[in-house]
């Protein structure tokens, strides 16, 4: 039976070798959690809908951690399908990564998409130096981006307090000695520099290449967002390229509601119109392609959020009134990004299984 590595399938999704994707998961399972354009038959009903598969394609199948998806693979083989089943399944599709490189003035910014968890970094770099924001926590993702570039990291930032996925912040600046800038209304009981609103922190000496730091509370109370060199708004869990951070999160949907609305709006309304978006995270409406930064710009998303930015009451209905289930195990990851409780890193995928959920 032939297998497949969710890093093989990864890099063919978006492009014309990507294979038919059969998730024979359970559909409560599927619907928790799903891989783009996978289609889902349960393993039960397959040998029912097994006509339903196309006979000109290539079927990789796919389950929570591979048993099924072999089960599934074996059968459709039987019947003369060219299948091969997924390693690992959706759980090994939680720590893939792939990047894309954007030119922010005369810095480039690399975005580092961890595909199944919908979270995206930034390794911001110029000359010899470069910060990393956001950062998930698989440190060597960002080290070895680093070091291809030849850069050291310098600064290790996050835009605010995660509450759906474990920070590799603390980790990735204890590897690298780079200074950890957190900001302190946050709550982190570890040692770390205080983010000072409106600070430029200069990548590499002499050459202008700066990240602003823009206090932003909505989403949490610490957001932040980063300016570029004027040219790209890393907007963290702010602002997404179909909408913006749940408030609700803290129970105090209401208030901060208004606040995510003052940042969003007096932010943005400070910016050139063609500043690039850059987001911590992208749900299941957005399609992410091989080579093209997950992205919106100023003008754009003041376009595509013209009758709610433009009416405060309007915004407060629509962010309180979307809200969701909230993120899996989500107390107690913000425990632990804030220093409260611990977590062994080889604990740290099955406390992160599931879908982000920050989004309205």
């Amino acid at each position: 039976m032939q297998k497949m590595s969710i890093s093989d399938l990864g890099k063919v999704l978006g492009t014309d070798k990507e294979p038919f994707i059969l998730d024979v998961r359970n559909e409560d399972e599927v619907r928790d959690w799903r891989m783009p354009r996978a289609v889902n038959i349960p393993l039960p009903e397959l040998e029912a809908r097994f006509e339903e598969l196309p006979k000109d394609r290539t079927i990789a199948t796919l389950c929570f951690a591979g048993t099924r998806s072999q089960q599934a693979a074996a059968f459709l083989e039987q019947r003369g399908f060219d299948v091969t089943s997924v390693d690992g399944g959706i759980t090994a599709w939680a720590g893939y990564y792939d990047s894309v490189t954007i030119t922010a003035g005369k810095a480039e910014v690399i975005q580092v998409r961890r595909r199944g968890k919908g979270c995206l970094s930034y390794v911001v770099g110029h000359a010899d130096a470069a910060f990393v924001i956001d950062p998930s926590v698989d440190s060597d993702e960002y080290i070895n981006v680093a070091q291809e570039q030849g850069w050291k990291i310098t600064r290790v930032f996050d835009t605010h307090l995660h509450a759906d996925h474990i920070s590799g912040a603390r980790e990735l600046a204890q590897r690298t000695g780079a200074a950890l800038m957190l900001n302190p209304v946050e709550g982190y009981l570890y040692p770390h520099d205080d983010i000072v609103d409106g600070e430029f922190y200069e990548i590499a000496d002499g050459v202008g290449v700066t990240v602003k730091a823009l206090r932003s509370p909505g989403h949490t109370m610490g957001s932040v967002m980063y300016v570029v060199d004027d040219n790209a708004l890393i907007s963290g869990d702010t602002i997404f390229v179909d909408g913006a951070g749940r408030p609700d999160l803290a129970e105090k949907a209401e208030a901060y509601a208004a606040e995510l609305y003052n940042s969003i709006t007096g932010h943005l309304g400070s910016l050139e119109s063609e500043v690039a978006i850059l987001p911590a995270h992208f749900g299941d409406r957005i399609e992410v392609l091989p080579g093209q930064p997950v992205s919106t710009t100023v003008s754009k998303f003041q376009k595509d959020f013209e009758i709610l930015l433009g009416d405060r009451e309007k915004f407060l209905a629509w962010a309180t009134g979307k809200a969701t289930d909230r993120p899996p195990n989500y107390q107690r990851i913000v425990r632990i990004n804030q220093g409260r409780e611990t977590l062994l890193l080889t604990e740290a995928p099955e406390m992160e299984l599931g879908p982000n959920r920050c989004a309205i």
